[in-house]
């Protein structure tokens, strides 16, 4: 009998997943693919100073405090990724060139240097597969229920990106517009005091994303992916101030999707 590749995350370290609310009452179900910036005490720190894994290029700075209010607020399911995307990317397929990236941004990341297929493959199977898991599971049991759901995958972005400022305070992010992404688009800017982009800072496209597809275009699920402006919700009043917000808005989506 073949024994159980040994896992890349020791016992005593947190899981790769956390899952808020898992009996949520709300249709909605809330993914946060880059909440977390832990990295395996086997890689060390992938050669990276301190400094490094605060940066934009280790997490979504803000997104999981947005992502645990507006679960509390809404009373929604919530799934949020505690290892950073520089260890693996949540919202990459696991053959995609940036899945392991040797480079974020400008920043060399030397740890991630000369991976075998069993070194890429071990970090799957400890912090992807997991997480992906636990969305589906938790997809499948809402669908077996007969529970209506609307995925919606939280991130942030930064202020400016290789020297160049983004206006932009929130982004709503859709690969095929569909009627949530248009409402949303129209509620907020509604609100009248924000920056409001479609597909800005960033689109969804099949090559470069990975939860948006596979959770909510496959199972043909009501979806969208919300972006938010780091500087906004890099302190807990901010991400507070935007959770009580975007619950608000999405109360009214959901209102004026199922009205048709």
């Amino acid at each position: 009998m073949t024994s159980p590749e040994p896992s890349l995350i020791a016992t005593d370290e947190p899981p790769p997943v956390r899952v808020l609310r898992p009996q949520g009452g709300s249709d909605f179900l809330l993914t946060a693919d880059h909440a977390g910036r832990l990295i395996p005490r086997a890689l060390g720190a992938l050669g990276l100073a301190d400094s490094e894994l605060t940066r934009h290029i280790a997490w979504d700075i803000g997104i999981a405090g947005v992502t645990e209010a507006l679960s509390v607020t809404l009373d929604a399911t919530a799934v949020l990724q505690a290892y950073s995307r520089l260890v693996i990317d949540c919202n990459r397929a696991p053959d995609h060139r940036t899945s392991i990236p040797t480079v974020s941004e400008v920043t060399p990341i030397p740890g991630n240097e000369g991976l075998s297929e069993s070194d890429r493959a071990a970090r799957r199977r400890a912090i992807f597969d997991p997480y992906h898991a636990a969305i589906a599971g938790l997809l499948d049991a809402r669908a077996a229920a007969g529970k209506r759901t609307i995925l919606v995958a939280m991130h942030s972005f930064t202020p400016a990106f290789k020297g160049v400022a983004r206006k932009v305070e929130i982004g709503v992010l859709y690969h095929h517009e569909t009627a949530l992404s248009r409402i949303m688009l129209e509620l907020l800017r509604g609100e009248g005091d924000l920056v409001v982009g479609a597909n800005e800072p960033y689109a969804i496209t099949d090559d470069s994303d990975y939860t948006v597809p596979v959770h909510g275009e496959d199972r043909g699920l009501a979806h969208l992916e919300i972006e938010i402006r780091q500087d906004l919700i890099a302190e807990p009043d901010g991400q507070s101030a935007w959770a009580r917000r975007l619950a608000r808005l999405f109360f009214e989506a959901d209102r004026r999707l199922r009205a048709g």
